[in-house]
């Protein structure tokens, strides 16, 4: 999962991005509004923690333009107002959730999952097939079977999971599980791919991750007897 933060506190922006990453994210930093906006408006994010008071473009102008722009990537704010017209201001603009400086580290991983739960779900598990994964203790499970994955096989299935049904491309892939761009050595993919089907299978899960030649890869629901 990638997600960009926009915050010009260096020593908040860079506990952020290294508390996310440790949790397998995939992190963008932007110190001001403009380029923010700019990072948001040409890449592929699931998710941004945006403060309120920043320069060039507050975070508020920056969630209206996303808004009228038509993105429907969750954003979170993160600021020191607190009051309740402060609080309906941030989720009038567009905001889906709002924390208060200074916060816990843990609620604001808790409000992060909620956002990006599942919209098939009714819980924060994902499921495929006979296959479970626990995006909040970072388990995975083929019936009751847990499989041991090292952080990066569990990111890139997680992301394929919640992409399941639909193609995932290389650069998506590459952008949102080792966040760095497709010009970069893609073959890393087919690597651990390589390494996640030789544990499901040895999990005997059912076949889940096809590959889409010259595109992707893609997670199916195997077919009802």
């Amino acid at each position: 999962m990638r997600i960009l933060i926009i915050e010009d506190e260096p020593g908040i922006a860079g506990f952020l991005k290294e508390g996310l990453e440790e949790e397998y994210f995939a992190v963008d930093l932007a110190y001001d509004g403009k380029h923010g906006l700019d990072f948001a408006l040409t890449n592929e994010y699931d998710l941004l923690i945006v403060d309120w008071m920043i320069p060039a473009l507050s975070g508020i102008e920056v969630c209206r333009q996303l808004r009228k722009a038509g993105s429907l990537v969750p954003i979170l704010f993160l600021t020191a107002k607190d009051t309740v017209e402060d609080v309906v201001f941030g989720l009038d603009a567009g905001a889906n959730d709002y924390m208060k400086k200074p916060f816990e580290f843990e609620e604001l991983l808790a409000r992060i999952r909620v956002q990006l739960r599942s919209k098939n779900s009714t819980d924060d598990m994902l499921r495929a097939g006979m296959l479970t994964i626990n995006p909040a203790t970072h388990q995975v499970f083929a019936g009751e079977e847990e499989i041991a994955l090292t952080p990066k096989e569990f990111a890139l299935l997680e992301y394929l999971v919640r992409n399941k049904e639909r193609v995932c491309t290389r650069s998506r892939i590459i952008e949102h599980v080792w966040d760095i761009h497709f010009d970069s050595d893609t073959s890393v993919i087919d690597v651990y791919i390589t390494f996640l089907r030789r544990k499901l299978e040895a999990a005997d899960c059912e076949q889940l991750i096809h590959t889409i030649r010259g595109v992707g890869y893609i997670v199916r629901e195997p077919a009802s007897p």
